[in-house]
């Protein structure tokens, strides 16, 4: 190619189908593992492993507490990572096995000792070593993952197109996980040991192969994405990793999306912790019936994150978070009224709110690649791996600070806990209240908070569009600077910004239309 001659961009070509269901692929495996651990670790360690319930709860506290810090040293190092495969997928690939084998090794039993004491503390460091490895694996496959998204599409509606398959295979996969685990507790009967060992094993495949299928199906758009923007960017100087820290939560745009998600994901951690309690203590009705309203949740859901996405297309991603937190409320206060023996209205308010948890999947991932496009525009640098990385952590702190909100409000209402082999207790009146409220009024006023956020939130689709003018401009004058002998005839022309829009100044230019 000529040097004079502008190289040609890989986004005026729109993601075909086959690419969005590849990247889709790619958060099968980690939603599987962490269903699973979710749902069934907990219960292991003390039923199954032996350890105590001190011991137990410090080993998933540690998990928690490592990924803190695992989170934004992988986000950056992936920002910086240089290969003829790019930034990202390298670590996907390398880290597929080791993810697949550790999350495997969390389910095995070893035995360290004839005497109780020491084999508890042989087993409780081995768990934790374990434990550390995994959420190290984890966050190298999902973290540069996620990162993708605001990489291989600048498009405003392309991006929660994007994000509706990844979050399909997301919610898809558990409850994959959950079929995956009662078919091989009923066809290994008796032995608890074996029946998750197995467990582990049939997940831990399934969760690598779709890793591997993902990569492959992304690897072409991915390399001619990464090649753009290594020939096209200007060299630039590389920000130490505290101010790039600093730089990403000063950045405004992106605290607003962070207080949306965290309020989005403080309701749903809030719900599934306590809806086993409502089903079960207030409405009076069996385990199978608590999980038939989980999979109604996940189901609407499922359907909604696609409808959410077209929707989207036309009403933009505030509009569809108002509709969806809407209902969601609706559904929230319902509950709180529902009465014993209206178990047809439970389902419904079920699949009200599953409309809700897919706007709380889809619209804040959907804003977050809008964001990094502006901290591009300010600071000169793509910084995926940084915002991303804040983003997962928020997610396992919410998972953790819910289930802390949980405990503690029931335990201070004097909740009873059932023992083994005894009928169910009555709850108190004080401890029925706490649950309604749990169920309700609680997280309707965390879900209200989000919606402010979401109202204050300053990238519209016109705000999205001028930062990629500005963009485009910024290299358009790049490539001229490299290439002397390169004009564009438009280049005089200006571009008109509303006069609040918060973007730092430059040279009023206008894009190249070549793209």
């Amino acid at each position: 190619m000529n040097e004079s001659t502008p190289r040609s961009s890989p986004f005026a070509e729109k993601l075909r189908f086959g690419t969005k269901l590849a990247y889709g692929l790619g958060d099968l495996g980690p939603a599987i593992t962490a269903n699973i651990l979710a749902v069934f670790l907990l219960i292991f360690f003390t039923n199954v492993a032996g350890l105590s319930a001190a011991l137990a709860g410090s080993v998933l506290l540690i998990g928690k507490v490592w990924d803190a810090f695992n989170d934004p040293i992988v986000g950056v190092l992936s920002d910086r990572t240089r290969s003829r495969w790019g930034r990202r997928l390298p670590w996907i690939f390398l880290g597929a096995i080791p993810f697949g084998l550790f999350f495997f090794l969390e389910w095995i039993v070893p035995r360290f000792s004839d005497n109780p004491t020491t084999n508890q503390w042989g087993l409780f460091w081995y768990y934790v070593i374990v434990a550390i490895l995994f959420n190290n694996f984890y966050t190298v496959v999902n973290l540069p993952y996620t990162a993708l998204t605001a990489e291989i599409t600048k498009d405003y509606d392309e991006r929660t197109s994007l994000n509706s398959f990844r979050f399909g295979f997301s919610i898809g996969g558990s409850i994959l996980s959950l079929i995956v685990a009662l078919a091989v507790f009923q066809l290994i009967p008796g032995d608890a040991a074996q029946q998750y060992m197995a467990m582990a094993g049939v997940c831990a495949v399934l969760s690598v192969l779709p890793i591997f299928g993902c990569v492959f199906g992304i690897r072409q758009r991915v390399l001619a994405v990464e090649h753009y923007r290594v020939e096209e960017s200007a060299p630039t100087e590389t920000i130490p990793i505290r101010d790039q820290i600093r730089i990403a939560l000063t950045n405004r745009p992106y605290l607003y999306v962070i207080g949306i998600y965290l309020c989005s994901w403080l309701a749903v951690q809030n719900t599934v912790a306590i809806i086993p309690y409502f089903v079960k203590s207030w409405m009076g009705l069996s385990e199978q019936a608590f999980t038939q309203v989980v999979i109604a949740v996940q189901v609407t859901a499922l359907i909604m994150l696609f409808v959410w996405a077209k929707v989207s297309e036309r009403v933009g991603k505030r509009v569809v978070y108002f509709l969806g937190m809407v209902l969601w409320i609706l559904a929230e206060v319902g509950l709180f009224f529902l009465q014993p023996g209206q178990v047809g209205f439970m389902y419904l308010l079920a699949v009200m709110a599953g409309f809700g948890v897919a706007t709380a999947y889809l619209v804040p991932w959907s804003m977050i690649p809008d964001v990094i496009d502006l901290d591009e525009l300010n600071t000169g640098q793509r910084r995926e791996g940084v915002f991303y990385s804040f983003m997962l952590v928020l997610q396992k702190l919410g998972l953790a600070l819910g289930l802390f909100l949980v405990g503690q409000i029931l335990d201070r209402a004097g909740f009873i806990s059932s023992v083994a082999g005894q009928p169910e207790p009555v709850q108190p009146e004080t401890a029925l209240t706490a649950i309604r409220w749990m169920i309700g009024p609680l997280p309707a006023v965390i879900l209200l908070v989000g919606l402010i956020l979401a109202y204050l939130y300053p990238i519209t689709r016109d705000r999205h569009s001028q930062i990629l003018l500005q963009l485009q401009e910024r290299t358009k004058q790049q490539q001229a600077a490299r290439s002397p002998d390169f004009a564009d005839p438009g280049f005089e022309a200006s571009i008109a910004l509303p006069p609040n829009a918060e973007l730092p100044p430059t040279r009023p230019q206008p894009p190249s239309t070549e793209d």
